[in-house]
Parts: structure tokens; sequence; C-alpha cells
């Protein structure tokens, strides 16, 4: 059966009732530009200033690294390179399986 507008509905559902095309047309195909935040690449703490450690016994230095939900902060907000951002995971983990950081957040 074809509707008001001569299609017999067999469209693979790409087009919606308000007749928009689900994105397909129109969507810059191109190359993609890249986005110019302009920001600086943060450089790892650790490999900056030799003189810090990274000890779970020091759960104050590790809060920098511990959302406000108690998630392990990622690479890309920390800063951190991939070794040490290793070895401040193992640290967390220490850490809270002795009882000196929190697993979750108490309270709300």
């Amino acid at each position: 059966m074809y509707d008001r507008e001569g299609r017999d509905g067999r469209d693979g559902g790409r087009e919606g009732r308000d007749g928009r095309d689900g994105g397909r047309e129109g969507r810059g195909g191109g190359k993609r530009r890249g986005g110019g935040g302009g920001r600086r690449k943060r450089v790892c703490r650790f490999c900056a200033d030799k003189s810090l450690r990274i000890d779970y016994k020091d759960p104050y230095s590790l809060r920098y690294f511990i959302t406000d939900r108690g998630r392990v902060v990622p690479r890309r907000i920390s800063g951190t390179c991939a070794k040490h951002q290793r070895r401040v995971s193992q640290a967390i983990k220490r850490a809270r399986n002795v009882a000196l950081m929190p697993f979750t957040v108490s309270g709300r």
C-alpha cells in the first residue's frame, strides 16, 4: 500500500514520520576537522618530579586520583603516564584493601 507521497513504506526505516531521514543526508561526510581546544598536554607529575612517591600508605596523596564517587580518575584527566597510572591504581587498590581508603562513598 502506498502512502500520500507515493512511497510503499519499504525505505528500511530510515525516514521517520516527521520527514527526517535519520541524519543520513546532509551530514558532512568529508574530512574531520580537528576541534581546537588549544589545551596543552598534561605532564605526568611523577615523571616531572622524581622525588614524589606513589605509596598506598599515604591516602591523602592518592585522593587526587579518586573522584568524589570513589572511582579512579582516568589518565586523560589526571595527566599521568601509563606506567605511573598503573602504579597509582595498584596503590589505590591496596589502600582500599587495608581500609585506608573507601571503596564507595557513604551517605546520600
